[in-house]
């Protein structure tokens, strides 16, 4: 299929339109004090995914705790008063830089659906930072499940058949291999991967996947997918034009 014979493009939003990473290494940095301000990536992220998979809640709660989880193994500042402070922090993660350009344009021609593991409060901060260009969404409040969880894309196929689209009218736009573009494929769905960390080492904050999932398409940006769109556009009006 052509990126436009689709109708409906599903979106991961933390890590493939939300830069989360950025939002966790700056938070410790500027809360943990001296020794998380000099830490790597690597020596972040790696107590993050610990303390994450421990506190696996609703993301404008649990991240308090997953503060906590990760100052007691590093020794940063563990204090209520930064770990509060963190839990803020997430509500003010940055989008990366293409996404409101690019979501823009794809709203023109695409129903455009946020599938998240956020909670609805933190999703509603988030689509505030993107430009609110979403026509519909689901996050884990409603489905009662976090991806990679089947059920979790079982609850949006049956919220989209209800407006009269079919799984095979849509594509799945996604960053995490893990969360998203290994069970989207096993489900049947077509799979578009943002790799986000093209160009550098590892998974970073995601969870490693126990295989990398060929995807349908494939970009490093968001704006990669607009322009791909719009080019199939240009085509066929050239050729309309030309018949």
């Amino acid at each position: 299929m052509k990126l436009t014979d689709f109708k409906v493009l599903t979106f991961d939003v933390v890590g493939t339109l939300i830069d989360f990473e950025t939002g966790v290494l700056n938070a410790i940095r500027e809360l943990g004090g001296p020794k998380a301000a000099a830490a790597s990536d690597y020596e972040i992220f790696e107590p993050y995914l610990r303390g994450r998979d421990k506190f696996y809640g609703r993301s404008s709660f649990a991240f308090r705790d997953v503060y906590l989880s990760i100052a007691q193994e590093t020794g940063y500042d563990s204090s209520e008063a930064t770990a509060n402070a963190f839990q803020l922090s997430v509500l003010r993660w940055p989008a990366f830089a293409d996404s409101v350009e690019a979501l823009a344009r794809l709203r023109k021609n695409f129903r455009l659906v946020a599938m998240t593991n956020a909670d609805r409060t933190a999703f509603t901060a988030y689509e505030h930072t993107l430009g609110r260009p979403f026509h519909d969404a689901v996050t884990c409040d409603e489905t009662g499940y976090a991806k990679p969880a089947p059920e979790f894309f079982a609850y949006n196929k049956g919220r989209q058949s209800a407006f009269g689209f079919k799984q095979s009218e849509i594509l799945h736009v996604a960053q995490s291999q893990h969360h998203d573009i290994g069970i989207a494929r096993e489900l049947g769905y077509t799979t578009c991967w943002i790799q986000r960390r093209a160009g550098q080492e590892g998974f970073g904050a995601s969870p490693v996947p126990k295989v990398v999932t060929t995807p349908d398409y494939h970009f490093t940006t968001l704006k990669e997918l607009a322009d791909a769109v719009d080019a199939e556009l240009a085509a066929q009006h050239v050729g309309k034009a030309a018949a």
